[in-house]
């Protein structure tokens, strides 16, 4: 399964990479330093709430999937500009181990549970092939593939928890946790880069995601499992984003770190009150 990319500005190509990279490193490891932090908040939770080696093991898959997603995508691309060089060639070699490596940790959740755990990838299978859509067309940084991978990446919680046995309830709202976690994140994070670098932005899209996403907990907690606490944990993510996009724009390192500290937070509270 393909992660979400790290909220960024509008970059050069995708393809395109630094040329002090050596070409291993370009190919094989991912340049959106976020994406690991969207990645493993799903996996962290669902592992908190409900542990198995199965769950630890899908776990293992989504961040081996996360950093699949660079030579998959660095392959779409070229196969789409309809050329095969020699990154190329070294992309498909490591793609195809990384997928080994993910196909025998699929296999070992499998057979430890009782495969329960399939159906949260398969509603989540249309927005992984969207993000990857785009990402054969180099446009991997608009607004609605980082989206779509970041909410699809969320699925793991809710496959980790079912993985243990957990009641399709509780990993539904695990899901909804995590997704409006990551649809917090990634307006702010773009609004704040382009207000850093003075370019056009749309402050309200940053704002019309808080809103968003306190009101998917709202009604996940009103109808469904979601614990009381994520509510106010997501309220108070909300709030910061809120306050922040009005004022000066930190650099990119701050914005980061403030991310994965948000993050944790609304993943330790939530497997918390979720036990």
């Amino acid at each position: 399964m393909a992660a979400a990319a790290a909220p960024t500005a509008p970059a050069a190509p995708d393809h395109d990479r630094p040329a002090s990279r050596s070409p291993l490193r370009s190919v094989a490891l991912p340049t959106e330093h976020g994406g690991w932090s969207l990645t493993a908040e799903p996996a962290l939770l669902g592992l908190l709430v409900a542990w198995s080696w199965s769950g630890l093991a899908l776990g293992l898959a989504a961040m081996a999937a996360f950093v699949a997603r660079t030579p998959l995508k660095l392959v779409l691309v070229d196969l789409f500009r309809r050329r095969w060089l020699g990154r190329t060639r070294l992309a498909a070699v490591v793609l195809a181990g990384e997928a080994v490596l993910i196909a025998s940790l699929l296999v070992a959740a499998d057979v430890r549970s009782d495969g329960s755990f399939w159906w949260p990838f398969a509603i989540a299978a249309p927005l992984v092939v969207l993000e990857l859509w785009f990402d054969m067309r180099s446009r991997s940084r608009r607004l609605l593939p980082e989206l779509a991978g970041t909410v699809g990446i969320g699925s793991v919680a809710a496959a980790i928890a079912l993985a243990a046995g957990a009641a399709d309830g509780l990993a539904v709202a695990l899901w909804c946790v995590v997704a409006a976690r990551g649809v917090t994140a990634i307006p702010y994070v773009r609004t704040q880069v382009l207000r850093l670098h003075r370019r056009p932005h749309a402050r309200w899209h940053s704002d019309l995601a808080q809103l968003a996403a306190v009101l998917a907990v709202l009604v996940g907690w009103s109808v469904g499992d979601v614990p009381l606490a994520s509510v106010g944990a997501l309220g108070v993510v909300a709030a910061v984003a809120l306050v922040q996009v009005r004022a000066e724009p930190r650099p990119p390192r701050v914005l980061g770190v403030q991310q994965m500290v948000l993050g944790l937070m609304v993943t330790l509270v939530t497997a918390a009150a979720a036990v």
